[in-house]
């Protein structure tokens, strides 16, 4: 049997959702669904996926305009909104009812978004590098180097590209192997032979914020209620602070299961032995 089933799903507005679907399709365990950062895709999930599917099933998505998930001619259909009506209409279609989210960056703010949306579905999250206060810094650090196409003619090119924009990127041994790897989910070959980002960069328009401060998500994040939630934080992240993880643990009266991650920036790849621990605590209380 393949680790994974590949499959599409129509969006409300016929766009075509790419999935991976691992583990066993029918079960007692809550099934985990995998949501990516801004620009990533469902690879990136592949080892956390490949490790807990052997319990239970786990869903990891590819957003539209983003890995083989259709793009879209409207780029404020790359917006939190409708990534969240998609990502509905995902968990709609295959009748899933009891469900732990592991969100990555946006991820983690679509996770808190489901909790509204669904909240007798949603019975756990996993928030990766992100909480309910976003830093500018680090939202500008992103869109400044999204915005526009990096494009190489080989992938030793990309793999140089992608280490001089993400120098304290937390990568697995063998290291080469894995950059290699990173660099192959963040580019695909073009008709043309070149290398091109394998999302729309189009979307960076959806952190435009001329004269706005970040969005204030503390009322999603209270609205997580008392489902078992856990933190995990790169120590050098840009985009969640320790002072943020700090008054998260304090709003939740001390139930609050976090990691951080030593030397490590926006964001932890989760395979971190503090991250593992983290995620195995929370799936234990679901």
């Amino acid at each position: 049997m393949a680790e994974f089933r590949e499959a599409r799903l129509s969006a409300q507005d016929g766009k075509q959702l790419y999935y991976r679907d691992y583990g066993p399709v029918v079960g007692d365990a809550a099934t985990v669904i995998c949501l990516a950062g801004l620009t990533r895709n469902s690879v990136d999930f592949h080892r956390l996926a490949s490790r807990l599917s052997k319990e239970r099933r786990v869903i990891c998505p590819d957003y539209r305009g983003r890995g083989r998930s259709d793009y879209d001619r409207d780029w404020r259909h790359y917006a939190p909104p409708s990534l969240l009506l998609d990502l509905v209409t995902l968990i709609t279609a295959l009748g899933l009812h009891r469900l732990v989210v592991i969100g990555t960056s946006l991820g983690g703010i679509l996770a808190m978004a489901l909790g509204a949306a669904m909240p007798t579905v949603l019975k756990g999250a996993v928030l990766n590098d992100v909480g309910p206060e976003v830093q500018t810094a680090g939202l500008d650090r992103i869109r400044d180097y999204i915005s526009s196409d990096r494009v190489h003619p080989d992938w030793d090119s990309a793999v140089a590209d992608l280490k001089s924009i993400m120098p304290d990127l937390s990568v697995p041994e063998p290291a080469e192997k894995t950059w290699l790897a990173i660099a192959k989910s963040t580019w695909r070959r073009g008709e043309d032979g070149l290398l091109h980002y394998d999302f729309d960069t189009r979307l960076a328009r959806t952190l435009d914020r001329p004269g706005k401060p970040a969005a204030d998500l503390w009322p999603q994040f209270r609205g997580l209620g008392r489902i078992p939630v856990a933190v995990v934080r790169g120590a050098d992240s840009d985009v969640l602070t320790a002072a943020t993880l700090a008054r998260m643990a304090e709003s939740r009266d001390g139930d609050l299961i976090t990691a951080e991650i030593p030397g490590v920036g926006h964001a932890p790849n989760l395979g971190e032995p503090a991250a593992q621990e983290a995620i195995h605590a929370l799936l234990a209380r679901v």
